[in-house]
């Protein structure tokens, strides 16, 4: 016989406490009640318990202080809010604090079985599977906090926005938040939110009604419905127009979407994961994303680091892509020889992972035998890295250079940076010192106005921050 699970009750109000206590014994736990924080911090402290549900103001304080001891000394413990009905922001700043989710009054019993048996249902999974599991490969520093980062988001119901650049895997990193949550039973739904002609958007995301407008000959479910009790996964969510970005908000905060043609709303119970290689920071200073959207999409905000930022993973990347593309392929999976793998090391990787996926498809392709050699990687502009200084042997006497005399030194162009010495000078500094030198100009051109500056450069704000930092610049 499995043991009871537990939940503790924090409420001032005796009727909602007896409520709650109705509702939860029906379903199988014993509760314990609190009515202020400091009789609920004397249990915490002598009982272990599966579940928490905390009001929001009590007598002696904010539930929100509640919410982040919890979160702090018993991680393992979920704990829900209890909301005024309408008070957004103060279920948003409940879910940045680490509550699991919130509901509001008057308590919706319907919506507070539902969110108990997905609390309940992550503790099952977590116990199950203590280490977790992830989809996302790389013993990088990068990669190890961006997973540790998943675990603890994964917990929550809050929305989740992914940012970084095109490639990395954003989509991969919501499928893990998803597989490691509580609603991994259920379904999860992407859509590129770039790729719906904007007349039909509302249609795709609520529905419509058979014979709502010309064409509609059936009764369609939208996208909310078809991710209820799962999550919704808005990729490129930068790409929407504003119109529709004012119906989405309305649907993420209330709960409830209406179909084109119905007379009522319809309840759904959807997790929003949100992703673009846009700054969403930029695009809402500009008006071109709504700043209330915004706030409510990146309660919690994730970075996927770019391919070159996860030093070290290389390797195991390679040779798991090389694996499953060999495998699709019924074929044995080939090696990298020192030489393809050290050329993949000094490639920037614009195109991150995705791109790192096409070159090895290609690779595979054209490869002989059971190897893939560095020419068999085609790079754009590759270059063969310089053998190693020990390896260097001095030019013969009668190749010597002129004596510097003869050969007097480059001028610095107009930038201050010299021409190339091709044979000298490595490629990936080179670059370095051009990206410097162009990125200190256009700072000065522009007063150091950061958003100025990424604009004149053609890239984006983020991007901006990131060269700042990588390249030392104040």
């Amino acid at each position: 016989m499995s043991e009871q699970r537990s939940a503790l009750i924090v409420d001032d109000e005796h009727d909602i406490r007896e409520l709650l206590v109705v509702t939860l014994g029906r379903m199988g736990l014993r509760t314990d009640t609190a009515p202020n924080l400091a009789v609920a911090r004397e249990m915490l402290s002598t009982v272990a318990y599966d579940l928490c549900l905390t009001d929001m103001r009590l007598p002696d304080g904010s539930g929100l202080d509640l919410v982040s001891e919890i979160a702090t000394r018993f991680p393992t413990t979920p704990v829900a809010v209890i909301t005024a009905y309408g008070n957004v922001e103060a279920a948003v700043e409940a879910l940045k604090s680490g509550a699991f989710d919130f509901v509001t009054k008057p308590v919706d019993l319907t919506v507070l079985r539902g969110l108990v048996r997905q609390a309940l249902d992550l503790n099952t999974r977590r116990q199950a599977n203590p280490e977790g599991t992830s989809l996302l490969l790389g013993d990088s520093p990068a990669m190890v906090g961006l997973r540790d980062t998943i675990t603890k988001v994964a917990r929550s119901q809050a929305p989740v926005h992914i940012s970084g650049e095109s490639g990395t895997g954003k989509e991969l990193v919501a499928r893990t938040i998803h597989a490691q949550g509580s609603r991994a039973a259920g379904p999860f739904v992407p859509v590129n939110c770039g790729a719906i002609p904007s007349e039909l958007m509302e249609s795709e995301f609520f529905g419509h009604k058979k014979g709502s407008f010309t064409g509609a000959h059936t009764d369609k479910l939208g996208l909310f419905q078809v991710a209820d009790g799962g999550t919704l996964f808005l990729d490129e969510v930068a790409e929407l127009p504003l119109a529709m970005q004012v119906k989405l908000l309305r649907a993420i905060q209330e709960k409830t979407v209406r179909p084109v043609g119905a007379n009522a709303e319809a309840a759904v119970d959807v997790r929003i994961l949100s992703a673009t290689h846009k700054d969403l920071d930029v695009l809402v200073a500009e008006g071109k994303f709504r700043h209330d959207l915004f706030y409510r999409i990146n309660v919690i905000e994730l970075d996927v680091p770019p391919l070159r930022e996860r030093t070290g993973d290389l390797p195991l990347l390679s040779e798991a892509i090389l694996k499953r593309l060999a495998y699709a392929m019924k074929r044995r999976a080939p090696v990298l020889s020192r030489d393809a793998l050290a050329t993949l090391e000094v490639y920037p990787f614009p195109g991150n992972v995705r791109e790192l996926e096409n070159i090895l498809e290609r690779a595979l392709a054209m490869a002989d035998g059971d190897s893939i050699d560095a020419q068999d990687l085609r790079l754009p502009h590759a270059t063969t890295p310089p053998p190693p200084a020990a390896a260097q042997t001095p030019a013969p006497a009668s190749f010597a250079p002129p004596p510097a005399s003869v050969t007097p030194p480059a001028a610095p162009t107009a930038q201050g940076v010299p021409p190339r010495d091709t044979g000298t000078a490595a490629l990936p500094s080179f670059i370095e010192e051009i990206e410097r030198n162009a990125i200190q100009q256009a700072l000065q051109e522009h007063r150091y106005n950061k958003t100025k500056t990424a604009a004149a450069l053609g890239i984006t704000f983020r991007a901006l921050r990131y060269k700042l930092k990588k390249l030392g610049i104040e």
